[in-house]
């Protein structure tokens, strides 16, 4: 019996402790949860009001708008290649014959007479003396004569189609070749007549295709030695557009690289460039030669960047040489085994 009330006891003794830590936790946790309150409210308050010495100090404040107030207008502006034609005879001489040109059919090359065959990717860079007649800023009844203009004014008409990579794989629309010409949108701050310093607006505007912007064209063409002729061929298969691309720096634009905008296949513009004449600083008149004439001819300034040569992984030439003089000596070595190739079949 004794021992049956001690255990009863003991029972009620950890109940009655039991019970009373629950209530002292209790009590924590709601003393906790009103002083977290209180500071929320307070930085609430605070954040408001921007009362200093209070936790809205802690409180990151937006950045203040530096366009409020300010009226903002959008250009439309796009870029217009529609040739402007003379409303008279801008010419002494008739030269509708221009127009009746066709290019020469190319000599067929059989598979079995190919003893030899590689592709070589060239560059040809604008601002070099030789290639400015590519940047020849001049409007005549045919529109700019500006090259990466004149084929610009080609794919937008039709007359020929633009492709995205130089194997001729995917085609660009029309649409997507005119997000090129309608470029980037711009915003431009709008100053004060009176007050040339004081800016009372913005105007949103994207900046048309310029075709200056064109700094340089890659060629794609493939040397051919027909041992049924005995010669060696060299037939263009591609031009590509590329675009200069500038980052800024405390010293001017720099440079970084350059971007395509497009490619086409050679034959395919070849009944247009045949049509078209090149500059000629030495007389402009009938011996003029056309841009067709001026890719067959080769009279233009290039150096290589790829090649099929040697190259089983099919890199440029950048991609394994960094120094820029080593690269072009690489390129003129490629042109230098391509030569010797020929010469070597001969013995003199």
């Amino acid at each position: 019996m004794k021992r049956s009330v001690i255990k009863f006891l003991f029972l009620v003794a950890v109940v009655v402790f039991t019970t009373a830590q629950a209530d002292a936790q209790a009590r924590r946790r709601g003393a906790a949860r009103t002083t977290a309150d209180t500071t929320t409210q307070a930085n609430t308050q605070a954040a408001q009001t921007g009362t200093p010495g209070t936790p809205a100090d802690t409180v990151p404040k937006p950045p203040q708008n530096i366009y409020a107030g300010m009226t903002f207008e959008y250009d439309t502006l796009v870029a217009d290649l529609t040739p402007q034609k003379s409303q008279r005879p801008d010419n002494a001489y008739d030269k509708s014959a221009l127009t009746l040109r066709k290019p020469l059919p190319y000599e067929h090359l059989r598979y079995d007479d190919a003893m030899y065959a590689e592709k070589v990717w060239r560059e040809l860079d604008l601002r070099e003396k030789l290639n400015k007649t590519f940047v020849y800023e001049s409007t005549e009844d045919n529109g700019s004569q500006i090259f990466a203009s004149f084929l610009m004014r080609a794919v937008m008409a039709g007359e020929v189609e633009a492709f995205n990579d130089d194997r001729f794989t995917s085609k660009l629309s029309v649409d997507g070749i005119k997000q090129m010409l309608y470029g980037v949108f711009d915003t431009l701050p709008k100053y004060d007549v009176k007050q040339m310093d004081k800016v009372v607006g913005y105007v949103v505007s994207r900046r048309p295709f310029d075709p200056k912007d064109i700094t340089k064209i890659r060629l794609k063409e493939e040397w051919v030695f027909d041992r049924e002729s005995s010669r060696m061929f060299v037939r263009i298969l591609g031009v590509g557009l590329y675009k200069a691309k500038y980052v800024d720096t405390p010293k001017g634009k720099k440079e970084i690289g350059t971007s395509p905008l497009f490619w086409v296949y050679y034959p395919d513009i070849r009944p247009i460039l045949v049509k078209a004449e090149v500059y000629n600083p030495k007389n402009m008149g009938q011996n003029r030669m056309t841009w067709e004439e001026l890719f067959e001819s080769r009279m233009f300034s290039s150096y290589v960047v790829k090649s099929t040569l040697d190259n089983p992984q099919g890199q440029f030439i950048r991609n394994y040489i960094k120094d820029p003089i080593l690269q072009l000596l690489e390129g003129e070595n490629i042109k230098e085994k391509i030569f010797n190739f020929e010469q070597d079949l001969w013995s003199y």
